[in-house]
């Protein structure tokens, strides 16, 4: 009788499958919450939502039954002025999650490989893996800091022959470094020294800077100087617009060319794009949405410390990781869960006594902590 498995990618047959988010009204059927009663942080989304002129352009957008711009002229100019950094850098993507995908498949041979360095933002290895990439993982350091040094020798140890330029040239060879800086699950940055030193290695560097608006901290205008630096953002977090699906990464010229060639033509929803764009004309508001968060960040790191079975670590992003000592992870998860507050927990080594909960507002820190204190 005819397999039909026997037609399925290898690589893909033996991946480990994604664990997304379970959906906000999925969650509101399973434990008996209307939507508007759950406190829901486990997604680093931006409780604030996006700008109100972002809400009107999406209402009043006239053209929803014209495909939008394959070029994304407005976008990139739009994008140009708000980084300070000259368009023929920028492509846009249905999330930063679509340019990983693309810088992957223009990368990534079969055996080749990428460096990951765990934990971390687990789609870098998920979209290595559909691309038939190997994933050699350099753990992080106990406090999550990035082992800068077993980076390097992991290069090192992978550059076995190289051309006259120090660009490795054997197959099945280490083509990408990931980090995401902020660092999700943590929180945590890495030196901007360091990142030099790694640009030196004979690696695409790919910097996630899908937190950078409440870290303050960048290397976008690092991009013309370096041949090898790929740096992702998105407008999922700041801007409250997760669910439009929008980001944009800034690439060598190099690089560029070759990602037009192969991105969809139609990838970002002209919805996104009007939301974008009036986004970028309403500044103001949204730098004070993120300037409420960052100090409600910090407002919950002193209370989670006030609490005994957790330990949170710093963070210059939009989310606080606690380690919780006494009591199961998963299970302090689940109880907060049935009194309708949502965070999240990780089942993987490094992880598995954490949880990550997400900076909301005041009230739903009030709620948090109501519940955590009565446990």
């Amino acid at each position: 009788m005819f397999d039909i498995k026997k037609l399925f990618r290898s690589n893909v047959l033996d991946m480990e499958e994604y664990t997304p988010i379970v959906p906000l009204d999925v969650l509101s059927a399973r434990l008996g919450f209307p939507p508007e009663q759950l406190v829901k942080l486990d997604a680093n989304e931006n409780p604030y939502g996006p700008s109100p002129r972002a809400l009107r352009a999406m209402c009043d957008f006239p053209y929803t039954h014209i495909y939008p711009d394959p070029g994304q002229h407005l976008l990139c100019a739009a994008l140009e002025k708000y980084i300070g950094l000259d368009r023929s850098y920028i492509l846009c993507g249905a999330g930063s999650d679509e340019l990983l995908d693309l810088v992957l498949r223009l990368f990534m041979e079969p055996g080749d490989a990428i460096l990951n360095c765990p934990p971390t933002f687990g789609m870098y290895s998920f979209s290595a893996g559909v691309c038939g990439a190997q994933v050699i993982n350099v753990p992080r350091r106990d406090d999550f800091s990035l082992n800068v040094e077993a980076v390097e020798a992991r290069i090192a140890a992978s550059v076995s022959t190289c051309d006259a330029g120090g660009y490795s040239t054997a197959r099945g060879r280490l083509k990408a470094l990931f980090i995401s800086q902020p660092n999700n699950p943590d929180g945590g940055l890495v030196a901007k020294s360091a990142i030099e030193r790694l640009l030196r290695w004979p690696v695409v560097v790919v910097m996630d800077e899908a937190y950078a608006e409440f870290s303050g901290e960048s290397v976008a205008e690092w991009v013309p100087r370096y041949p090898n630096l790929i740096v992702m953002r998105t407008f999922s977090k700041w801007a409250g617009l997760a669910g439009l699906r929008f980001g944009y990464g800034l690439f060598p010229p190099d690089i560029i060319a070759q990602l037009w060639k192969i991105k969809q033509p139609y990838n970002v929803n002209v919805a996104a794009q009007a939301a974008v764009l009036a986004s970028l004309e309403d500044l103001d508001y949204l730098g004070s949405n993120v300037r409420r968060i960052v100090a409600e960040r910090e407002r919950l790191f002193g209370l989670l410390q006030a609490v005994p079975y957790l330990r949170p670590h710093p963070s210059c992003s939009n989310f606080i990781l606690c380690r919780v000592s006494g009591h199961d992870a998963r299970d302090l998860k689940l109880a907060l869960e049935k009194r309708g507050v949502l965070v999240r927990y990780f089942s993987k080594p490094g992880l598995t006594d954490c949880v990550r909960i997400s900076v909301g507002t005041p009230e739903q820190t009030d709620k948090l902590m109501h519940v955590l204190r009565s446990l």
